[in-house]
């Protein structure tokens, strides 16, 4: 795991901790190879420079966003900003599902709005992927 990232994970409470280290142990497995740093304050995952999931400690729960994820088709995650963004908020680790979570990285990779030049584009996203 990158050092930044298990410090991140180490300063939470115990168990927001046990949340943040099992997300980042899953996210790595899957994403294999992807940058991943902590970005905006954040451990974020990219593919080609362009950030596709990360995850954030709320008030009260730790919150897993995918960049693209409204674009998944997914029930059970929720639509937030403005932008294509999804997410799921978690209260305790053992509210992770595996099989979920394996299936949202996979369309992760698949599916991707172009957030590294949203700027560039004047806040225009295009679809990559």
């Amino acid at each position: 795991m990158n050092a930044a990232v298990q410090d991140y994970n180490n300063s939470q409470t115990n168990s927001d901790k046990e949340i943040c280290n099992q997300l980042a142990i899953l996210i790595n497995e899957n994403l294999t190879d992807y940058e991943n740093k902590i970005w905006h304050a954040h451990p974020v995952w990219f593919l080609d420079g362009n950030p596709i999931v990360g995850y954030s400690k709320l008030k009260n729960c730790v919150r897993l966003l995918f960049w693209s994820g409204q674009s998944f088709d997914e029930e059970k995650l929720v639509n937030e900003g403005s932008f294509k963004a999804s997410e799921i908020r978690f209260t305790a680790a053992e509210q992770i599902n595996k099989e979920d979570l394996k299936r949202w990285l996979k369309k992760a990779t698949e599916i991707q709005w172009d957030y590294k030049n949203i700027v560039k584009r004047k806040g225009l996203l295009e679809r990559l992927k």
